[in-house]
């Protein structure tokens, strides 16, 4: 922000028969030490600038927070209380997703007789899909994936007890993973609600700061002598504000 200066000079004239030497110097002495012309102006206190650095760090911990390190908490708030809603749907989501996928899982166990202990995500989506370990493998071995075959006589082994079943567990199977997908969409909305935290706060900071600029522009009097060779001959007075 620009600086500029408001000067108001008052001088007062006057030779060696209106004022002595002394006098001159008595006077500026006496305005050097707080004497101020009967201007009414709010005194400021001097408040240190806040750093945008440190309210986006705030902010991007804990939202909200860089908005309180500026005095913007009313408008920060919100993040705060977005950031609550979203941890709490996140494991909301993550609890009824895990139940979900263990029923699932528990009833293929019971119903194709397989071993779910240990097994990845992708086992249990060939097992949706096939009726059994050798109907998957006779698959694989037609698209020439000899390397994703299961072993039928270890613990890859199931076998459906019926059609209906099957896919009532796949049915299962998808319900309890688009849950679990909507929990990894939870982690994006709060990655998001932090970065918008931190850009208000840095909006916030430059407000701050800007207003804390405007405040600082008291009123105040700078004096000085009048030289026209070796005598003063007056007194000037600068009235000056900074804005």
């Amino acid at each position: 922000m620009k600086k500029i200066l408001i000067v108001c000079s008052i001088i007062i004239a006057g030779t060696t028969t209106s004022f002595s030497q002394s006098n001159l110097f008595e006077l500026r002495s006496s305005f050097d030490q707080g004497i101020s012309l009967p201007v009414h102006y709010p005194a400021v206190e001097q408040t240190a600038k806040k750093s945008a650095a440190t309210a986006i760090l705030y902010s991007l911990i804990v939202p909200g927070m860089g908005e309180l390190y500026v005095d913007g908490f009313d408008n920060g708030k919100y993040s705060l209380i977005a950031e609550g809603g979203l941890w709490l749907t996140y494991f909301s989501f993550r609890q009824y997703g895990g139940w979900l996928q263990d029923d699932a899982r528990r009833f293929a166990a019971l119903h194709a007789g397989a071993d779910i202990s240990g097994k990845n995500d992708q086992f249990f989506v060939d097992v949706s899909n096939f009726q059994d370990t050798y109907d998957y493998n006779e698959k694989k071995l037609r698209d020439r994936t000899p390397d994703k075959l299961y072993d039928p006589t270890g613990s890859y082994y199931w076998n459906w007890d019926s059609d209906v079943h099957r896919l009532e567990f796949r049915s299962q199977r998808v319900a309890s993973t688009k849950v679990l997908s909507n929990a990894g969409f939870i982690i994006g909305a709060i990655v998001v609600n932090h970065i918008i935290s931190a850009i208000n706060a840095a909006r916030l900071t430059r407000i701050y700061n800007n207003r804390l600029d405007e405040d600082m522009g008291a009123w105040w009097i700078e004096s000085s002598l009048i030289n026209q060779g070796a005598k003063p001959d007056g007194i000037q007075l600068t009235l000056v504000k900074k804005f």
